[in-house]
């Protein structure tokens, strides 16, 4: 998420340190920043923070924390009044798991126009384009509490008896809505929508996109503001089914508290009615089952024991007021958390014991040895069993190779095929070994190897359970068999890969060419080689000596050039081409291309 510094500012009256600086203390103590630019930090909110910290308010708390600089205030810890309600608007949820709150705010009068410019530079730093001042404000109030909203024009909603009806409900099959974007949007039976009720039409994808039929417009008098909450799941799959992802949507996905719904709303209707002026009817409230508060406890010996540390019950108070997360504490020996409402993570003693090191500073806790293991770890046999295996055919010559375990034919169909082709586990190892060999050994001149010889260690689905087994292939033939028996032995017999470097290959053909020459007895093999290769050029890729004999004073070395490109199909012109330049000069030297 993009955070202005500007906007971060607002929520402290001592001086914030410059963007390098947030960044650098976000780092250390919280998220990774992608990007910092003109003032901007782009911070990387990890997925179980999503719910409190993508907003300028999560931002500036865990700021507040790691700084200690207080908050002038923290909107989360007013009070917040949706009154007055209000029979105007009448909220129907066909399924609370789904849409654990709705609040409608009824707004009268309003006057649509342009954003102020504090509020289009806001938006512009989110990269967000300016719209008008109700759509503008309720986007403002998402960056800056993480609850989205939603406004709808009134007049394009149906009124019965003066009353508005929403309802939340899942989709027909096969139904339509314009969205906000101008684009159509085909719906399933598993869509969760907010519809107009009285028509029974779909205005909104819930927590992912308005409909544009009630879209605000510079003609819109008076609007219905939606902040509500929505399950995060049913969000997700229904942003990706339409490959439709919003701000509003990711905000969602994460899980947000259905409490946050109130503040938004009441932030959002404060705001509108700054900008817009306007008349505010009431608001309409449906929260079946409220979120319950809950306490986690951890004690003082925990924190240290699994940190590491030694820090006095104080120390870890302090830590949790900096956090403003109220606590309990009995006898300077445990605490007892009550997890404000926005804090979803804080779930189990680990949390807390996280809360207590980042915020210290893990750069605190001392670096000690881990102890002596109690007893010798057990060895698993399996693991044991391939690294014998593998280490005694590499040392054989052997190469090992990795085939897929998905094949054309075989006893285990996949539920989710990764293609048409393959739409079974393999059955054994056997025909993936076939097809490698004969590749290798098509690749021969290129791997520089007289003789093929490959082996899988792998699992294979030869009925309903799995097993690991061997598979080897050679000038002999291709077979299977399972891992060896092993002993006791320790790991620590175990060899050590000498691996330094990887090399990529080409997907692109090889070509072969073969040159002998007659040379002085004093020239070398190595020494003829430096010349071909030198003047052989970038194509070459391997180059090596397969005969020699001697005749009076000369000797003939015949060696095998190997061609291929990392970015086309090479003719045989530029083989020529190359092989040309070496003919040059070998003859230079004075040797004869036989």
């Amino acid at each position: 998420m993009k955070i202005s510094r500007d906007w971060l500012q607002a929520y402290f009256d001592k001086p914030l340190p410059d963007a390098a600086a947030l960044g650098e203390a976000l780092t250390f103590h919280a998220f990774e920043i992608e990007n910092i630019e003109n003032n901007i930090l782009d911070v990387k909110v990890t997925p179980n923070r999503g719910h409190d910290c993508l907003s300028y308010r999560g931002i500036a708390k865990e700021l507040s924390a790691i700084l200690n600089f207080p908050l002038k205030s923290d909107p989360l810890r007013q009070t917040v009044s949706l009154e007055p309600k209000t029979d105007a608007v009448k909220v129907t949820i066909e399924d609370s798991a789904l849409c654990p709150r709705y609040i409608a705010g009824y707004v009268r009068n309003v006057k649509v126009g342009p954003s102020p410019d504090w509020l289009r530079k806001a938006l512009e730093n989110m990269g967000q384009r300016s719209v008008n001042n109700i759509v503008d404000a309720t986007n403002y109030v998402m960056f800056d509490l993480g609850q989205p909203l939603h406004a709808f024009d009134a007049a394009q909603l149906a009124e019965t008896d003066g009353t508005y009806a929403i309802g939340v409900s899942k989709a027909k099959k096969g139904e339509k809505m314009l969205a906000l974007d101008d684009k159509e949007y085909v719906l399933s039976d598993s869509t969760l929508v907010i519809r107009d009720a009285h028509k029974n039409v779909p205005v909104g994808i819930a927590g992912v996109k308005g409909g544009k039929p009630a879209g605000i417009t510079e003609a819109t008098k008076d609007i219905i503001i939606e902040s509500a909450n929505f399950d995060g799941v049913s969000v997700r799959k229904t942003s990706q089914a339409l490959k439709l992802r919003t701000d509003a949507s990711t905000r969602f996905e994460q899980v947000i508290s259905p409490e946050l719904a109130a503040y938004g709303m009441r932030a959002a209707v404060n705001l509108i009615t700054k900008l817009a002026s306007g008349e505010v009817v009431g608001f309409t409230d449906e929260y079946p089952k409220p979120q319950a508060k809950r306490e986690v406890g951890v004690s003082v010996k925990k924190i240290n024991d699994v940190l590491g540390t030694a820090f006095s019950s104080s120390e870890i108070a302090d830590v949790f007021k900096r956090l403003d997360l109220p606590f309990a504490e009995n006898n300077k020996e445990t605490f007892t958390v009550t997890p404000p409402f926005e804090r979803l993570d804080l779930l189990i003693p680990e949390d807390l014991i996280e809360e207590v090191g980042r915020i210290v500073g893990y750069d605190k806790v001392p670096a000690v040895e881990l102890p002596a293991l109690s007893k010798k770890p057990e060895i698993n046999k399996n693991f044991l069993a391939a690294e014998k295996t593998r280490e005694e055919l590499v040392g054989r010559g052997y190469s090992e190779v990795y085939t897929s375990v998905f094949a054309d034919k075989g006893k285990r169909a996949v539920a989710n095929k990764v293609d048409s082709v393959k739409p079974f586990l393999r059955a054994n190892l056997v025909d993936g070994l076939k097809e490698a060999f004969e590749k290798n050994t098509r690749n021969r001149d290129l791997l520089g190897l007289k003789q093929i010889g490959i082996f899988e260690i792998g699992v294979v689905w030869p009925g309903k359970k799995e097993s690991v087994i061997l598979g080897v292939a050679d000038e002999k033939g291709i077979r299977e068999s399972g891992l060896p028996e092993v002993g006791e032995e320790a790991y620590e017999d175990l060899p050590v890969s000498k691996t330094e470097r990887y090399q990529s290959f080409s997907k692109y053909p090889f070509i072969v060419r073969d040159i002998a020459l007659w040379v002085p007895a004093s020239a070398t093999a190595e020494s003829v080689l430096n010349v071909i290769r030198t003047h052989a050029g970038e194509l070459l890729v391997r180059s090596e000596q397969f005969d020699e004999f001697k005749k009076g004073d000369k000797t003939s070395y015949a060696f095998r050039l190997v061609f291929q490109s990392f970015d086309r199909t090479l003719m045989d012109e530029d083989a020529n081409e190359r092989m040309e330049s070496v003919y040059a000069a070998v003859k230079k030297e004075g040797w004869e291309v036989r």
